[in-house]
C-alpha cells in the first residue's frame, strides 16, 4: 500500500472526519490515479485511506477513517447498502430519489439517483471512476434493477483529468422516463437531461411553493430559469390563473409546455418564453413605465453562478442583480423565491447578498421560508461544503 504523508499541522481537517485533502498540504508521496493510499500525519499517525488524485487540486479524498477497514468490493457494498437504507427511511413523495450522494454517503465524487426503473451515475473523481465496475454491479444487487446509465459529464471529471463519458454502463433501452412527483408528473432523458436527468433537490422546495402560492393567493407567477417547468406546474398546481415560464433552452421549454398539458392545466394560463433571463427582467421593468405589470410571485432558480468560492466575488454580483430586479417588478405582499446552487457562495453570504438587492431595489422583505435540497440530498456535520443548494422565501413588504 503506498503512504502519502502531509505536512506538519494539515492532519487537522482529517481528524474532524472532512474528507478531503488539498494539493498544498501533502509533503510527499504520490500514486496512480483514483488508487487507494494511506495517509499518514507528520509525525506517522495512520489518518485515512483515501483516493489519490495526481492533477486535482483536492488531492485526496478520503475513504475511510478506519485503520482496520479494508478498501474492497464488500467496502462499496456496505456503503451502498447503508446509503440507499437510509432513503427507504425518508418519506419521499416520489418514484425518484437520490440514493448516493457523494461525500455525504462516504463515497466521495459518486452521484448515483434513480428515476423508477432506471439508475443514473454520475463518476466525478478518480476513485469513483477506479472502482466504477465494482461499484455499478453493487448498485444492481442493492437495487434490484438492471439499467445503468452514466453521466460523467460534470465539470468535476475535467479537474480530475478524466474523459467526459456517458451511455449505459449496464442494460439498454430508452432513456426517455416518466417520473412521479407528489400528485404530479414530470418526463426527463436521463442521456441529455440536466445533472443526471433532473434536478431531484428542488423537490421539497416545488411543493412548497405550490402550497405558499395558494396560501399567499399568487395569481400571477414569473418562473425564472424555468429549464423543464417543475416550479410551473407547482404554481398552476397551487392556484396561479397565470404562469410564465422563462428560459433561454427552446427544448426545455416545449417539455414544459407538454408538462402542463400531462398534468391536466388548462395551456391558456401559461405561457413559455424563449429568453435571457436578465434581458427579461429588464424589459419587464421597462415595460412598467408604459403600464406595465408587476407579479404576485416571482421564483429564480438560476445556474450554477459560483462553482467555487474563488468564484464567489462576481457570482455575488450576478445575484444581486437578478434578486434587485425581482423585488422591483413583485406586487406589494408578493412571493419571491430565491436560489443559489453555488458551493462558493454560503448560506450567509446568499442573505447578504439578497438584503443588498433589496436594499437597492427600494424594499424590505420577510423570510417567511428558508429552503435547501431534499432529504435524499444530505449534509453532514463534517462537510459543510455539502449545503450547496439554498434559498429563501421572501413576502415583499
Amino acid at each position: 500500500m503506498k503512504k502519502i504523508t502531509l505536512r506538519a499541522g494539515k492532519e487537522r481537517s482529517l481528524l474532524k472526519r472532512h474528507p478531503w485533502v488539498f494539493e498544498s498540504s501533502v509533503a510527499r508521496g504520490s500514486a496512480d490515479s483514483g488508487e487507494t493510499v494511506r495517509v499518514e500525519s507528520a509525525d506517522g499517525q495512520f489518518l485515512a485511506w483515501a483516493a489519490f488524485s495526481p492533477q486535482s487540486q483536492i488531492r485526496l479524498r478520503a475513504w475511510s477513517f478506519d485503520a482496520g477497514e479494508r478498501i474492497d468490493a464488500a467496502f462499496f457494498k456496505r456503503r451502498i447498502d447503508k446509503a440507499i437504507a437510509m432513503r427507504a427511511r425518508l418519506a419521499i413523495a416520489s418514484d425518484a430519489v437520490r440514493l448516493i450522494h457523494g461525500e455525504a454517503d462516504g463515497l466521495p465524487g459518486l452521484i448515483v439517483d434513480r428515476y423508477v426503473d432506471t439508475l443514473v451515475a454520475q463518476f466525478g473523481s478518480a476513485g469513483a471512476e477506479r472502482w466504477k465496475a465494482t461499484i455499478a454491479d453493487a448498485l444492481l444487487a442493492a437495487t434490484g434493477l438492471t439499467r445503468l446509465y452514466e453521466r460523467s459529464d460534470a465539470q468535476a471529471r475535467e479537474w480530475e483529468g478524466l474523459p467526459v463519458q456517458t451511455g449505459w454502463l449496464r442494460g439498454e433501452g430508452e432513456t426517455a422516463v416518466t417520473i412521479r412527483e407528489h400528485d404530479w408528473q414530470l418526463t426527463l432523458d436521463v442521456a441529455e437531461g440536466h445533472k443526471t436527468g433532473y434536478y431531484l433537490d428542488q423537490r421539497d422546495s416545488r411543493r412548497r411553493f405550490a402550497d405558499a402560492v395558494r396560501q399567499y393567493g399568487c395569481h400571477s407567477v414569473l418562473n425564472c430559469f424555468s429549464y423543464t417547468g417543475g416550479f410551473s406546474v407547482a404554481a398552476l398546481a397551487g392556484g396561479a390563473s397565470e404562469v410564465i415560464s422563462v428560459d433561454s433552452s427552446g427544448p426545455a421549454l416545449a417539455r414544459a409546455t407538454a408538462h402542463v398539458a400531462l398534468n391536466g392545466f388548462d395551456a391558456g394560463r401559461h405561457q413559455a418564453w424563449d429568453a435571457d433571463v436578465n434581458a427579461t427582467l429588464r424589459r419587464c421593468l421597462e415595460e412598467l413605465k408604459h403600464g406595465g405589470r408587476r407579479f404576485d410571485a416571482i421564483v429564480l432558480d438560476p445556474p450554477k453562478f459560483a462553482p467555487t468560492v474563488a468564484h464567489a466575488e462576481r457570482a455575488a454580483r450576478a445575484y444581486k442583480d437578478i434578486n434587485r430586479l425581482a423585488f422591483m417588478l413583485l406586487n406589494e405582499g408578493g412571493l419571491l423565491y430565491t436560489f443559489s446552487c453555488s458551493g462558493g457562495i454560503a448560506p450567509d453570504l446568499f442573505h447578504k447578498i439578497v438584503a443588498g438587492a433589496g436594499l437597492d431595489a427600494g424594499v424590505d422583505g420577510y423570510i417567511v421560508e428558508r429552503l435547501s435540497a431534499a432529504a435524499d440530498h444530505p449534509q453532514t456535520v463534517c462537510f459543510p461544503e455539502g449545503d450547496y443548494l439554498k434559498g429563501l422565501g421572501i413576502l415583499k413588504r
